[in-house]
């Protein structure tokens, strides 16, 4: 049986545009602008639709020798709906702090925003061998690795970090995503979902910074928009740097081999509001709105990919979505979907990730 919606919690407000939750658990409710009928409709849709992913049973397998934390329970499906920023409907333990898996990849996207609005770098487009001089791009093919190229997954850079070597060959090593030997093609001309390539990034990021990433999302983001002090960013136990004289874990983009990038529901929705309204929170500017445009712009070589955000350019992530919707995706499923278009963020946690694309269609069924 179906656990009650949360939808007769949620007095009906006048919604406001700009509306930003202050820190701290108290959020604005409103459903006005929908048919509940039809809203509590796609609530039940998502509660019946949670995810079997199991991290005893399926981590090993699935992905190989971890070299991080890996929890041994999980929250249920969870959920948080948010219109002009306001709480549309909410259920399950949205204060659950479990890893997000490769849904970090997009916090790596903002970090890299801030080095460029830091002018810690000029641009995406640069050589990442211009300001990372730690002999990981010395080689002839890594030495025309760009930023962007390691952003949209295209870098194919050659070496290893933390003992995973960048082809992804070995049972043992990989699990179930192992792959087979290939030749290596030109950085920039070939797309391939890699974890060890953006783990490199996460390194020349924290090179760039020469603090924890961690402190660098806590400061200039997770803080500045009232998020908790709940959620960690975890490295491997062999990704330890020394940082001028100051051992550092590089932290990977998400919890392949564990560790990673650990939130609430609550705190990714934050993030989400703020990368919905390009940057902003509350007046303040948190992100460049030129990096968060040009971070969802789709490329020839992975139309349904920016800078480590998923993108609905050919309408086939999520049909009948908005193509300009996009989103952050991790293993479980765990997403932020964001939609400009009809000012929506859905956090969605734990769910059977087939289901997202459906859920989209009930939901927006449900705007009046």
């Amino acid at each position: 049986m179906l656990a009650p919606l949360l939808l007769t919690l949620l007095t009906i407000v006048p919604a406001a545009a700009q509306y930003v939750p202050p820190p701290g658990p108290i959020w604005k409710k409103s459903t006005e602008g929908f048919d509940r009928k039809k809203l509590q409709a796609a609530l039940a849709f998502a509660q019946q639709h949670g995810s079997t992913w199991d991290f005893a049973k399926d981590q090993v397998r699935t992905f190989g020798k971890p070299l991080g934390p890996v929890p041994t329970s999980r929250a249920a499906t969870n959920m948080m709906i948010l219109r002009d920023g306001l709480l549309v409907a909410e259920f399950g333990d949205t204060t659950a702090v479990d890893p997000i898996y490769s849904a970090a990849k997009s916090f790596l996207s903002m970090v890299c925003g801030l080095a460029v609005d830091r002018n810690l770098i000029g641009k995406a487009q640069d050589q990442v061998r211009l300001t990372v001089k730690d002999g990981g791009y010395s080689s002839p093919h890594n030495a025309t690795v760009t930023w962007e190229h390691h952003l949209r997954q295209t870098s194919e850079w050659e070496g290893t970090m933390w003992d995973k070597k960048h082809d992804f060959v070995g049972h043992e090593e990989f699990g179930a995503g192992e792959r087979k030997p290939r030749t290596l093609q030109d950085p920039g001309t070939h797309y391939e979902y890699n974890d060890v390539r953006v783990n490199r990034l996460s390194l020349s990021l924290l090179r760039l910074f020469n603090e924890p990433l961690g402190d660098v999302l806590r400061k200039n983001i997770m803080d500045p928009i009232g998020a908790s002090n709940t959620w960690t960013w975890h490295g491997y136990r062999n990704s330890i740097v020394n940082i001028n004289g100051r051992d550092i874990a590089s932290v990977p983009g998400g919890t392949r081999w564990g560790g990673g990038l650990w939130m609430n529901t609550r705190d990714l929705a934050r993030v989400g509001l703020m990368v919905m309204r390009n940057g902003d929170w509350n007046g303040r500017r948190i992100l460049s709105e030129k990096w968060l445009n040009e971070s969802i712009e789709s490329s020839d070589k992975g139309p349904d990919y920016g800078y480590l955000w998923w993108l609905n350019t050919r309408g086939q992530q999520w049909p009948g979505a908005p193509r300009t919707s996009f989103a952050a995706i991790g293993n479980g499923s765990n997403i932020i979907w964001i939609d400009r278009e009809h000012r929506l963020v859905v956090v969605w946690r734990w769910f059977e990730g087939k289901a997202m694309a459906d859920f989209i269609k009930l939901l927006t069924a449900a705007i009046q």
